[in-house]
């Protein structure tokens, strides 16, 4: 992941005032001149807001005249593009709800719309939707049928339930089929960029609609085209790990008479930052072939003592009757910046099509 500096900082604060002054070239823009200098101590989304903010208060006035500025800056400058569209786009949806009209509303969508090739307007769009779902939902339908694969994108991407760096949208939560005609429309889209969204989309959904997204995956199984299989395999695979039996059966990961011999581990106590190595078999014991989906699950313990719990992907086979199938498996302890490791007893088990099996516990020793 890039430093906050080499997305949002001061060359692409500058660029942007640069843009402003072209398209402006009466504006003062001493706001935007003020946060090009105090970006440094600031996260990238607070950088965005800095320059949101100061765009505003350089181009004071309606929406209307807002928006003339924003199209003249992207018809007349090439480095109109990249970073700074996150806080230009910003600047857009809080003129247009703040404008308070249909409008500007309108006018609004149609300007994120005509600038998300530019980087993307995922973000911005979620002002939108919070202030008007059902309004700003009738332009984004007309969204999945535009000749610019980046529009249909923003129509999956910007609505997706638990979009990251984004603001939730609450009624999208609370309606969870409110989206459903949007991704409907573009599974089948000819756009891997697109369709990779969607399944993304699918996925969120998931995290409290299982039942509704193996439903709505179904229905695209039974009118598919060559990529319909992958898109509905990427959106359940929260599910899968989850072990959810509907997931599992619409993939063809039927109950199947197997043997789970492990995990064996190769150490009972491991070093902090060292190396858990296990080794497992799996025997297919029933007549038909067995198509299993085989999963580890490893459970950390935590500051207070209990465990939480991650599942990791191991493989996907197919075991003919009598066949087995030998793992072996290295899972790293090394610091990492998204978790952090508590010394103590430490798990892990297997999860073949959703069940588990062979739970061994090991010892995470302390540092040093």
């Amino acid at each position: 992941m890039p430093f906050a500096d080499e997305l949002i900082g001061r060359t692409t604060a500058e660029a942007l005032t640069n843009a402003v002054r072209t398209a402006a070239p009466d504006a003062p823009l001493k706001a935007l001149r003020a946060a090009t200098s105090a970006l440094d101590p600031l996260s990238l989304r607070e950088r965005s807001d800095l320059l949101r903010d100061a765009l505003i208060e350089d181009l004071p006035g309606d929406y209307a005249a807002f928006a003339r500025t924003v199209r003249a800056a992207r018809d007349s400058d090439p480095e109109f593009s990249g970073w700074l569209i996150w806080p230009v786009t910003s600047a857009v949806a809080a003129k247009a709800v703040d404008e308070g009209t249909d409008e500007a509303f309108d006018d609004g969508l149609r300007l994120l719309a005509e600038l998300t090739s530019r980087l993307t307007s995922e973000f911005a769009i979620r002002r939108l939707l919070n202030h008007d779902l059902d309004r700003a939902l009738e332009a984004v339908a007309t969204w999945t049928a535009s000749d610019d694969a980046d529009v249909r994108r923003l129509a999956s991407e910007g609505t997706r339930p638990f979009l990251p760096w984004s603001a939730r949208v609450p009624r999208i939560l609370a309606e969870p089929r409110a989206t459903l005609p949007v991704i409907n429309a573009l599974y089948r889209d000819e756009s891997e960029y697109v369709r990779r969204s969607v399944a993304n989309h699918l996925n969120d959904l998931s995290r409290r609609q299982p039942d509704l997204v193996v439903e709505t995956a179904a229905a695209w199984l039974a009118d598919p085209d060559d990529n319909t299989e992958r898109v509905v395999r990427h959106g359940l695979r929260t599910l899968v790990k989850k072990g959810h039996p509907g997931a599992l059966g619409l993939l063809g990961f039927a109950p199947a008479a197997i043997e789970v011999t492990g995990p064996r581990l190769a150490a009972d106590g491991i070093a902090f930052g060292g190396t858990l190595s296990f080794t497992a078999t799996i025997r297919n014991t029933g007549p038909e072939p067995a198509r299993l989906a085989v999963d580890y699950v490893v459970h950390h313990r935590k500051a207070n003592g209990t465990q939480t719990e991650k599942i990791f992907k191991l493989t996907t086979l197919t075991l003919e009757p009598g066949e087995r199938f030998d793992i072996a498996r290295d899972h790293s302890f090394r610091a990492i910046t998204t978790r952090r490791y508590y010394p103590g007893t430490h798990a892990v088990e297997l999860q073949v099509n959703g069940i588990r099996s062979g739970r061994a516990e090991f010892t995470l020793l302390p540092p040093g």
